[in-house]
């Protein structure tokens, strides 16, 4: 089975939307995984990490549902929200008038948490080891808002307890359809899923 047609075995949960939820790890190849399945499909992007942000890395769940799903499945075919700042030079341009399509991609750590599952239709878990997720985002972040490399490991560790916290509680990878590699290429996974 290929990743079109486990999507053409899912239904709709959000209005006419299919929702696919990629998560895993920060580092572990969400953003890659999310924009290759955009291409696909010609879907839209959610990214919960413009609802996250380093002092809030988890409660931010109930923005999502009152500004992208219940809009949604209201019927609103564009999305519009104000997106959260995660350093001091940081400063993201809201999201406005964003088409909503008929596939939509939720992506980001802890995008098939247990709050979400109402809405999700098909729930992607990328399992990367620990250590090449840290290496990947610590090469992300190094020296963003002029913090040192300690500094930025001390968030990265501080965000790390909260997404273990997260992953004891949700177990997404358990619950997710399709388990892909984050160290092997996603497009020859994605041709042969083992569902």
């Amino acid at each position: 089975m290929n990743i079109e047609q486990m999507i053409a075995t899912k239904k709709p949960k959000v209005g006419q939307v299919l929702f696919i939820a990629v998560d895993g790890h920060g580092g572990s190849g969400k953003s890659t995984l999310a924009e290759l399945l955009s291409k696909k499909f010609d879907a839209g992007i959610i990214h919960t990490d413009d609802f996250a942000s380093w002092e809030n890395p988890l409660n931010w769940w109930s923005k999502v549902v009152d500004l992208v799903f219940a809009p949604i499945a209201a019927g609103d075919r564009k999305l519009s929200y104000k997106r959260t700042k995660w350093w001091k030079d940081h400063h993201p341009k809201p999201a406005v008038n964003e088409p909503v399509t008929p596939i939509m991609i939720l992506e980001g750590v802890s995008s098939l948490r247990k709050e979400f599952r109402d809405y999700i239709s098909l729930g992607i878990f990328i399992d990367t080891p620990e250590a090449i997720c840290l290496q990947r985002g610590l090469a992300r972040d190094k020296g963003m808002d002029g913090k040192t490399d300690d500094e930025i490991i001390e968030l990265w560790d501080k965000w790390r307890k909260e997404e273990l916290d997260y992953v004891q509680r949700d177990d997404p990878k358990s619950y997710a359809d399709i388990i892909i590699d984050g160290t092997k290429p996603f497009e020859d996974q994605l041709e042969h899923i083992v569902s």
